[in-house]
């Protein structure tokens, strides 16, 4: 049997002319209070309706970084989750001026503790003389990241412990957002 493959989704920010979003807001606009929650790996509690401001116009993507690395996902991406990862992700409709068609915030609902710091290429610790005593022990840095499949388990969609920056995705739904032409996504292994 095969081993498993994941990949690191990430906006591919060099297509020419496309469009830049902004931070996600409330139904009035104003900036949400807690902007990392999109990306902590768990579900989100819902109140209202968020919306995400174009701060360069230009081409709509399905699959775009919004501020603080918020991902926003085209209706016809939003359904390939659905369909691949129903447990693993939750879909927040968003309003976003401009595009007719529907959007979603991507949240990742699973935080797995998975980094291997060893395969990694190079994994930097807060330490005690960095001057931040709440951080010390957790992650700085992660370049060439690479996971412990053996921590995956079943997943199809998560955030990495201690590293929520990066959402992870399995090859199936690599294969399908490339199969359906999404627009927007770049892909390292990991």
């Amino acid at each position: 049997m095969m081993a498993k493959k994941y990949f690191q989704l990430a906006d591919n920010v060099s297509i020419p002319g496309r469009w830049e979003l902004g931070h996600p807001g409330d139904a009035r606009g104003h900036e949400v209070d807690d902007p990392w929650m999109f990306r902590e790996g768990h579900p989100v509690e819902v109140s209202q309706r968020f919306t995400v401001p174009i701060e360069e116009p230009g081409k709509a993507l399905d699959f775009s970084l919004a501020g603080f690395s918020t991902p926003v996902v085209s209706a016809s991406v939003a359904n390939i989750f659905l369909e691949m990862a129903p447990k693993d992700v939750q879909l927040l409709p968003v309003d976003i001026h401009g595009p007719l068609d529907p959007y979603f915030i991507l949240v990742a609902t699973r935080l797995i503790r998975c980094i291997d710091d060893a395969a990694s290429e190079e994994v930097l610790h807060w330490r005690p003389e960095d001057g931040r005593p709440e951080k010390v022990g957790q992650y700085r840095d992660v370049y060439g990241m690479r996971v412990d499949l053996a921590q995956v388990g079943n997943a199809q969609v998560f955030r990495t412990w201690g590293w929520s920056i990066a959402l992870i995705v399995s090859e199936d739904i690599k294969q399908a957002l490339e199969r359906a032409k999404a627009t927007g996504v770049k892909f390292t292994p990991v």
